[in-house]
């Protein structure tokens, strides 16, 4: 029986933080389409080069679906001034508005600000913020961190950290 309750606990500590990061089923696929649609419009252009031919109507045609991708792109993103960006998502299910004194991490709930600091590149985190990684850079707009690093939420703004000594490599203040 002890066997058996130790390993139910120990299935638990490695599924939870798989489970906590997941992703809505319906958004993975939109990115999904979106990243095959790239790859056929890129695939298109290159036939198009190598034929060395564009008519005038081919160029509106990838125009069109160069348009058309760069519209669903937004649309996957995050935007502050439509609701319909962040409402339905998981980690904004706590937000209730602006407090005054607090800001909003997604998916961790209201924090204090952090009176006295300022957010700039070449200083280090402090401990309490290492832990509010943003789980999706992409709906956010944010090219992806490099390795050894990692975006976090701080005081209203994404700050890309260095995950080994906390030093900050670069900070987009009032991100969302």
């Amino acid at each position: 029986m002890r066997t058996f309750l130790y390993a139910a606990v120990a299935l638990a500590t490695v599924a939870a933080p798989i489970a906590g990061q997941a992703q809505p089923y319906e958004r993975r696929e939109d990115r999904r389409e979106l990243r095959q649609d790239q790859r056929e419009l890129r695939e298109d252009r290159r036939e198009a080069r190598r034929d060395g031919v564009i008519t005038p109507r081919e160029q509106r045609e990838l125009a069109r679906d160069r348009a058309e991708v760069r519209q669903s792109q937004r649309e996957l993103r995050y935007d502050r001034r439509r609701a319909e960006t962040w409402r339905g998502r998981p980690e904004w299910k706590a937000y209730r508005g602006v407090r005054n004194g607090y800001w909003y991490a997604p998916g961790y709930g209201y924090r204090p600000y952090m009176r006295g600091y300022a957010w700039r590149r070449g200083a280090y985190v402090p401990r309490a913020y290492r832990s509010f990684y943003v789980q999706d850079p992409y709906y956010y707009g944010l090219r992806p961190a490099p390795r050894g690093y990692r975006w976090i939420y701080a005081d209203g703004n994404f700050v890309l950290m260095a995950l080994s000594t906390g030093l900050i490599a670069q900070v987009i203040a009032n991100g969302w």
